[in-house]
């Protein structure tokens, strides 16, 4: 199947990141968010990421120009009747994404291709929500999307040969490294990164370390570009929290039991950058250890 329109569901880091990378690699791109102007407020994200790319002349300015001109934000998912593939970017919360994904699926086209970038959530169990399983796989983009290479490639349970081609195909015209993860909860990079950011942050729970001295011993003792607490805030501790919480349901091994101060700082609305506190405060120039 042949690839012109993709459709994106959800506009924030993620969603934003991959119209962004799919509208530069020359796809029509219809994106959409819960609120309207939280999509076109990412336009202006998009604008402004594609603007660094052009004075770091990693694209040109007539590239940026085209790619936005190819984004189109719609209203809701019943607008995408005309995309080859959708893309769900939203919240990583499964009766959100199955009630996403039965609005879809009333009006898209039967032969358009169904992906979710969710990084844990069973792709079967998404799948089975929808009218065509057979057509339904997971895209587990990295954040960030336009900078990150990996795309994670997870076949459901009834995925087909064809689908699984073409949105293998889909990720090399993207300029991404695709990787195959079968599906079992959280597939490969989360499978063993949530783990290890859960570790830390038990070691800050237990008295071990504080935040700076975590961070500061596995960026210089494990050669990490950023601590595990540093790079949960990145992530958004909600997020932390949610994949925790379905590899401790999906493998049902104490091993994956969510940190209660991780849990503790998500039920504070402390979850990161994106509310400005975190294991860090972000208020100031510098981000300062809130432990």
């Amino acid at each position: 199947m042949e690839i012109r329109k993709i459709g994106v569901i959800g506009a924030g880091a993620m969603g934003s990141g991959i119209a962004h990378v799919c509208a530069l690699a020359g796809y029509d791109v219809a994106l959409v968010d819960a609120k309207r102007a939280f999509a076109e407020a990412a336009i202006e994200v998009i604008r402004g990421n594609m603007e660094r790319q052009v004075r770091r002349q990693r694209i040109t300015g007539d590239a940026m120009t085209a790619a936005l001109a190819r984004i189109e934000v719609v209203d809701g998912p019943g607008e995408m009747a005309d995309c080859d593939c959708v893309i769900e970017a939203a919240t990583e919360d499964e009766a959100v994404k199955k009630e996403i994904f039965a609005r879809l699926t009333e009006t898209l086209k039967p032969e358009a291709i169904v992906c979710s970038s969710t990084s844990s959530i069973p792709i079967t169990r998404l799948a089975a929500a929808t009218d065509r399983p057979e057509k339904f796989m997971g895209m587990h983009f990295m954040n960030p999307v336009p900078v990150m290479k990996l795309v994670e490639l997870i076949r459901g349970l009834a995925t087909d040969g064809e689908t699984f081609e073409t949105v293998r195909d889909l990720a090399v015209k993207l300029e991404k490294v695709p990787a195959n993860a079968e599906d079992f909860p959280a597939f490969i990079v989360n499978r063993i990164l949530l783990p290890m950011v859960n570790e830390a942050v038990y070691a800050l729970y237990e008295g071990v370390g504080t935040v700076d001295s975590i961070d500061t011993a596995m960026k210089l003792g494990a050669n990490h570009p950023m601590g595990p607490l540093e790079l949960a805030d990145f992530i958004g501790l909600d997020i932390c929290y949610s994949v925790m919480q379905v590899l401790y349901d999906g493998l049902a091994d104490t091993k994956y039991r969510p940190c209660p101060l991780l849990a503790k700082y998500v039920e504070a609305g402390w979850l990161g950058r994106k509310t400005g506190r975190g294991f860090y405060d972000y208020a100031g120039d510098e981000p300062v250890p809130t432990r």
